[in-house]
């Protein structure tokens, strides 16, 4: 795993006020950890027992006394059901699954986005199949931001990127990853 957080998530999240925010598919949880180390509070998601382990042991060595920003939670993103407009940021980075599951996880994280929250998506990118590198081999689990948009279309989100994005790796061609930023309009005071 590496240490440090997922290209995207630190571009967007960095410079943004800690708050809470939900990491669904999070795997050992190196966004959540990043996070919490700027002080935000995080519930971490996935299915893997032995990836939600490893999350609780590195969420121990590398916050302290702070571990407790990070929740980790052991459930699969198709049965986890977020608290409505509870997260300022929520991130869903890599999940690659097919897309009846897709629409509905990614319109479950929408709902979960509090008003001025934001909705992070990061995936490998359908193009990456032919003109990318990296990533799942199965088209039927690569999606584009165009995929994702109309997935959260009517849950109150305001698009604000959907594009493709180039991702350097080691070797000759970079990868290709769909990226989506949404936002939830602020609450009326």
């Amino acid at each position: 795993m590496s240490a440090g957080p997922n290209r995207w998530v630190e571009e967007v999240a960095t410079g943004l006020p800690p708050g809470r925010a939900l990491d669904l598919a999070a795997g050992e949880g190196r966004n959540a950890l990043w996070l919490a180390e700027r002080g935000w509070s995080v519930t971490a998601v996935d299915f893997s027992a032995v990836a939600v382990e490893r999350a609780r042991s590195l969420a121990a060595q590398r916050l302290g006394e702070h571990a407790g920003r990070v929740q980790v939670v052991e459930a699969d993103v198709r049965h986890y059901a977020a608290a409505p407009a509870a997260f300022d940021l929520v991130m869903v980075v890599y999940l690659q699954v097919e897309a009846v599951l897709r629409r509905q996880v990614m319109r479950s994280a929408a709902t979960a986005v509090a008003p001025g929250g934001l909705l992070l998506v990061a995936a490998h990118d359908s193009e990456n199949l032919a003109h990318g590198t990296g990533g799942p081999q199965d088209p039927a689990v690569l999606y584009r931001a165009d995929d994702v948009a109309a997935d959260i279309e009517g849950c109150g989100l305001r698009l604000d990127r959907a594009e493709a994005r180039l991702r350097p790796v080691e070797g000759s061609r970079d990868a290709i990853d769909a990226f989506l930023l949404a936002t939830r309009g602020a609450a009326a005071s």
